[in-house]
């Protein structure tokens, strides 16, 4: 069980059905409402509480007054995300974080993965951040709409997905223009590290490393960034 905050996730992860208990401070209005009236629907225990009591269940955070207590999230296995993208006729678009630590930033490429529709997220089982509260948070809910991979060794993994015939295009300051790059098919982006970038067995393995065009003095974009216009590049050419 964990705690989730902020108003847009909370909803999210009661449409999910994977609300156990609701926490609100009182006499909260707007958005509230319509959570209030989810829960009663869904028949979820809701307590009044005050600060203190939330502060001791998330902390000092943006919670707009609401917390609630949810199951674990659910992890995918990578072979049933293919398989049901293929059944689905589906083009098989997805990306690894290569030991992406920043939760805010999982879940803000989570969120920019749930509008464009990709397959599904992959991440290494350790030296990554998880599915937690600031995920939830931070894409306004949308992780309980995307699927997500935890794998053993990313290197494996980016063979295995070859073998499936997916094209794995690695990102990093030294790649070929997006731009100038084929995107369609069935492909997989890998987004590196916030600080290090790609780990060197992972860059090795990648069908091409590609890069974002630069023009001014800063020459790098925060993870989350890079990895939305590159997702939403992808989506361009798919038109």
């Amino acid at each position: 069980m964990t705690y989730i905050y902020g108003r847009n996730a909370v909803i999210e992860a009661l449409k999910a059905k994977k609300v156990d208990k609701l926490y609100a401070l009182k006499n909260l209005s707007g958005s509230a409402n319509k959570i209030f009236a989810m829960a009663r629907e869904e028949k979820v225990v809701l307590t009044e509480c005050d600060k203190k009591k939330i502060f001791e269940m998330v902390g000092d955070v943006n919670h707009q007054g609401i917390v609630a207590l949810v199951s674990q999230f659910d992890y995918t296995d990578l072979d049933e995300m293919i398989e049901e993208a293929k059944a689905k006729d589906q083009t098989i678009r997805l990306i690894i974080l290569d030991e992406i630590e920043d939760p805010y930033n999982f879940g803000a490429i989570a969120r920019s993965v749930e509008a464009a529709g990709f397959t599904g997220i992959i991440i290494p089982k350790r030296r990554s951040a998880l599915v937690n509260d600031a995920v939830y948070k931070s894409s306004a809910g949308a992780i309980e709409r995307v699927k997500v991979s935890r794998v053993v060794n990313l290197s494996q993994t980016i063979e295995k997905l070859k073998e499936k015939g997916v094209w794995v295009y690695g990102a990093d300051m030294e790649g070929d223009s997006i731009y100038e790059s084929d995107l369609r098919g069935n492909i997989c982006l890998v987004i590196g590290n916030e600080g290090k970038g790609l780990g060197h067995s992972v860059e090795k393995n990648c069908d091409q490393i590609i890069s974002i065009p630069m023009k001014g003095n800063i020459n790098s974009l925060n993870a989350s960034c890079a990895a939305a216009i590159m997702i939403f590049e992808v989506m361009r050419q798919a038109k």
